[in-house]
């Protein structure tokens, strides 16, 4: 078997944060276009203010998800970084910085192996609209 790396990238549009969308189907396609069968895909989000997690992609738990983010770092408490900056996303960069930049999703028989009520979300969490590059490494045995 040989080992194959495959880089890939996609591109989605996100409304001011938090605002969330299923990447699932993006990360798939990579990985079957990367012809491998057995290993894992690695995701990163580009930008200091959007994350990667999973969640089961239905509305309540979106909602959810949402609220406890906005707990997390509410948007109206000081932050040193707009005393800096003067930009109002002190708590875009805090957020993002506790959910994470990446994702790591095992590789199983060319699929990616999530739980049934498992998807990848890509979240925004900027104070304004974002475009989100998401680079994607797909890594294993062909």
């Amino acid at each position: 078997m040989a080992t194959i790396v495959h880089c890939d990238s996609f591109e989605v549009s996100l409304a001011t944060g938090p605002d969330t969308t299923d990447v699932t189907r993006y990360l798939g396609e990579i990985v079957r276009d990367s012809g491998v069968v057995d290993g894992n895909a690695y995701a990163f989000v580009v930008g200091s203010t959007g994350s990667l997690t999973t969640i089961e992609y239905e509305p309540g738990a979106v909602e959810d998800l949402k609220r406890a983010i906005e707990r997390m770092a509410p948007q109206n408490i000081r932050y040193a970084h707009e005393e800096a900056w003067h930009d109002g996303n002190g708590h875009s960069h805090v957020q993002a910085a506790m959910m994470g930049p990446s994702l790591a999703v095992p590789v199983r028989r060319g699929k990616l192996r999530m739980g049934t009520w498992q998807q990848a979300i890509l979240i925004n969490h900027d104070n304004r609209p974002r475009r989100r590059t998401v680079e994607v490494t797909v890594v294993g045995n062909g």
